[in-house]
């Protein structure tokens, strides 16, 4: 195996070195078959882990002992797509790319650690202002209550003592009446104290019920022929002609006797 001219911090002449390496059938293996897979990997397994922390430790949709878990089953496959970049990326060497795949893990728990702790930080934030403000809302609804009420209370008093002044009023009155004239006293009185009548009528309503008329027979103008246009539906039985108009009037009219 050739060894590598560059360190892993120079990224650029790093990169063209494998890329030439990969390129050149000289040379033995395809260092790019397994870089690109493994940083694919580690990278796929990162925003899992990410994802898992913050369902767990922001929204607490995700049970904590559940996320834990979940965390330490994705470790290995991270550490190993790690290893695996690595292992392109410095072109077989072994001991370089166990060295870069632990500084690239203590980098990236580090970065975790952080936004985790911002993640906290950010919700307990949000939470404390959310509670604030339910709490000054509590505390604005119970004094418009209180004040509500105190109003309510007002109002009843004042109406107390309005009609405690009326009545005051009305009774000055009727002593000032008893004390005047001698007629009232300051007990009512109540006149025609009788006792009261109660009369009730019968109303009976007349219904006319009309008899219907009996009709009476026409002589037909065609055939001169006798007959009730009822009876025959307004057509003459003899020549099958259709009964007038004033014939039909003058069938329905009343009888002389009538």
């Amino acid at each position: 195996m050739s060894q590598s001219e560059y360190k892993a911090r120079q990224v650029r002449s790093k990169t063209n070195e494998v890329v030439e390496y990969d390129h050149n059938d000289e040379l033995p293996g395809k260092p790019l078959h397994i870089l690109i897979p493994g940083g694919l990997i580690a990278l796929a397994t990162l925003a899992l882990i990410i994802y898992i922390a913050y369902r767990t430790w922001v929204e607490g949709t995700l049970n904590e002992q559940l996320g834990i878990t979940l965390l330490i089953l994705l470790s290995p496959f991270y550490v190993g797509g790690v290893f695996l970049f690595s292992y392109g990326y410095e072109l077989y060497n072994i001991p370089r790319a166990l060295r870069l795949t632990a500084i690239i893990v203590f980098v990236t728990l580090a970065a975790v650690v952080i936004l985790a702790v911002l993640f906290l930080v950010l919700g307990n934030s949000k939470g404390g202002s959310s509670s604030s403000k339910s709490r000054s809302s509590r505390s604005s609804s119970s004094k418009s209550s209180d004040s509500k009420g105190d109003w309510l209370a007002g109002g009843i008093g004042a109406a107390a003592s309005q009609k405690g002044s009326k009545s005051t009023s009305v009774g000055g009155g009727s002593s000032n009446q008893s004390s005047g004239g001698g007629i009232f006293t300051g007990s009512p009185i109540f006149m025609g104290g009788g006792r009261t009548r109660v009369e009730t009528r019968e109303v009976t309503k007349e219904v006319i019920k009309e008899v219907p008329k009996e009709p009476m027979p026409i002589t037909c103008p065609f055939c001169a022929i006798s007959y009730t246009p009822v009876e025959h539906k307004f057509i003459c039985p003899s020549c099958g002609a259709g009964t007038p108009k004033e014939l039909i009037e003058e069938s329905q009219m009343p009888r002389g006797g009538e």
